[in-house]
């Protein structure tokens, strides 16, 4: 498996998909589990499959399409990703980050991130929403980095700082959004959990993660974040709560992706509202 990857296969497919579009996207949009149907909400769509993309990932998880969607969202020039890559796929952290390093080629300044994610925040219910102010990367700390190996000056410099990549403006528009669309009440701004995956995570270990900060636990993201920080775009992203993370060994319920999937499909309509929205303030 490569430890880094190679300018030009960014670079290949970045121009494959110039030859595929009429406008340039200003805007990035990352779905995740459940939520691809903002996706089908984008006029003038152009869809391409992951699989015709020179050097593109394949996505392999259930709610996940696996396609570019071309077009435009709320009047914006918008790049949409039905489905996204995990650590648990076994690609390497490069090449989960590698459609961010795309986006900046077709000219993205902002990209919009979603993810099912599990509420570790006692107060957090099922169906919330959390805009991301921060993240621990277990997988990150661990050495799975997207930047590790050679450094491509061409995208950013050898030690980027993360913190800036959740922007301030951004989160504080995205609330704003929500409050103006009724859902203040059930959305919360917190710390993002990466864990590699698939195997959900054990009493101990989200217990671990409540003493430490974290208000909500993923299999995704943090790759996608770094390289975002790394390459210059602003990021806002969002996770939709969608199971309570079990705290308590005597419990007698556990987490499924099944769940993960219905709660994505109920609050859908809910968060596609909420992205459309935003962007028209953007």
């Amino acid at each position: 498996m490569a430890v880094s990857y190679s300018h030009e296969n960014v670079v290949e497919a970045a121009e494959f998909l110039k030859t595929k579009i009429s406008t340039a996207p200003c805007y990035g949009i990352i779905c995740g589990s459940g939520l691809s149907g903002l996706g089908d909400k984008v006029e003038e769509a152009n869809i391409v499959k992951y699989s015709d993309i020179p050097s593109f990932p394949r996505s392999t998880v259930q709610g996940h399409k696996g396609q570019l969607v071309f077009g435009k969202l709320s009047g914006k020039s918008v790049m949409c990703m039905q489905g996204r890559f995990h650590p648990y796929e076994g690609y390497a952290a490069w090449k989960i980050a590698l459609p961010i390093r795309v986006m900046k080629l077709l000219g993205v300044k902002v990209v919009i991130i979603t993810n099912a994610a599990g509420g570790i925040n006692r107060t957090y219910k099922v169906g919330d929403f959390m805009i991301l102010k921060d993240h621990i990367s277990f997988t990150g700390l661990a050495g799975y980095n997207p930047l590790t190996g050679p450094n491509d000056d061409k995208f950013g410099p050898r030690f980027p700082a993360v913190m800036p990549a959740y922007d301030r403006e951004l989160r504080a528009m995205f609330h704003d959004t929500a409050k103006d669309l009724g859902f203040g009440d059930i959305t919360h701004q917190g710390v993002y959990c990466n864990v590699a995956g698939p195997s959900f995570e054990t009493v101990g270990e989200l217990n671990m993660m409540l003493r430490i900060g974290g208000d909500a636990v993923g299999m995704s993201t943090a790759q996608e974040v770094v390289s975002a920080a790394h390459c210059g775009i602003k990021v806002c992203c969002c996770s939709l709560i969608t199971n309570e993370c079990v705290l308590d060994y005597d419990a007698t319920t556990a987490p499924n992706h099944e769940e993960v999937l219905e709660t994505g499909k109920r609050r859908a309509d809910d968060m596609q509202k909420l992205i459309t929205e935003f962007l028209k303030r953007l």
